[in-house]
């Protein structure tokens, strides 16, 4: 187990790296000057950009760069923002918290509906429960976010008056996280109803049926713990990927978290904060799939002794 852990680590450390380098280079791959870029709104002298360019280290060899980049970073600087000239990590983090809430809950609606249509589906395979539950599924699969999100806003903010536009309260939550969580739901369905099923025909379960056991006992205590291998993986894929599909529906609803906070900054040009946000939700990434490597060795043994 602990070279298993050691292995998993060394590997979220190397992606890390990797991202510092390519975070390093986005500035260099932006077309033409990306101070002048970044600073096209102000009126600056060529002696202020040279400066600015200066105090960046752009006028240094990239390879220097990178180095003074990782230093700062081994420091826990990620630079200070070109607008309002504030400390990059203190903004992320300021405005981390509003987007980690709203994928957790938009997890949790995920995992409840999407375990409960799926384990029904697959427990009544063959029926129109079953081929309700897959179209439903398909259905979800196939809208975009932000198309959801507008429907939900249109209905039940704008058409029923039951929940706001916009705000940074509980019920300000609610559609944002229906919206991310309903579209994940569908894919928790599915694969929920391919692995339940495939635990149903094993031949542990038909030997527990055979000695007799409740079928309530078999479904839940045998059958679904196996069941979750698979499952679990999914889930640390899905947060992740609601971290990212926060940024199209924090700006639908005007969610003050870290993915309007790119949107924000990519129009401002902001490239500090941009390679700050890059780096940070990369990390956020990475270290939620450490967790999930890690609940899966512990769900199925025989990953860490492989």
């Amino acid at each position: 187990m602990i070279r298993y852990v050691v292995q998993r680590i060394f590997a979220a450390l190397v992606t890390i790296w990797i991202t510092t380098i390519a975070v390093t280079l986005l500035i260099h791959a932006v077309p033409g000057d990306p101070v002048r870029i970044m600073y096209a709104k102000f009126q600056s002298t060529p002696e202020q950009i040279e400066a600015v360019r200066t105090a960046l280290g752009l006028d240094q060899p990239i390879w220097v760069q990178y180095g003074l980049y990782v230093g700062r970073l081994l420091e826990g600087d990620l630079g200070r923002s070109i607008v309002g000239n504030q400390p990059v990590l203190d903004i992320l983090l300021t405005r981390f918290p509003p987007t980690l809430i709203l994928a957790t809950t938009s997890l949790a609606i995920a995992v409840v509906i999407g375990l409960s249509l799926g384990f029904l589906a697959a427990y009544k395979r063959g029926t129109i429960i079953d081929v309700g539950a897959m179209i439903i599924a398909i259905i979800g699969v196939s809208m975009p976010h932000f198309w959801l999100g507008l429907l939900l806003l249109f209905f039940f903010a704008l058409q029923l008056g039951w929940l706001p536009v916009a705000g940074s309260d509980w019920r300000s939550l609610i559609l944002p996280a229906l919206t991310l969580g309903l579209a994940n739901a569908a894919v928790l369905a599915r694969l929920t109803r391919s692995a339940m099923i495939d635990i149903f025909d094993q031949d542990f379960v038909r030997t527990a049926r055979a000695k007799g056991l409740p079928k309530t006992i078999v479904l839940y205590r045998h059958a679904l713990r196996a069941g979750l291998v698979p499952i679990v993986s999914m889930m640390g894929l899905q947060f992740a990927y609601m971290m990212g599909g926060a940024i199209v529906v924090e700006n639908v609803f005007a969610w003050n978290g870290v993915g309007r906070l790119a949107i924000e900054a990519v129009f401002a040009r902001d490239y500090p904060l941009i390679q700050g946000f890059i780096l940070f939700f990369a990390t956020v990434v990475v270290l939620v799939s450490l967790i999930i490597d890690l609940l899966y060795a512990a769900l199925d043994p025989r990953i860490r002794y492989s």
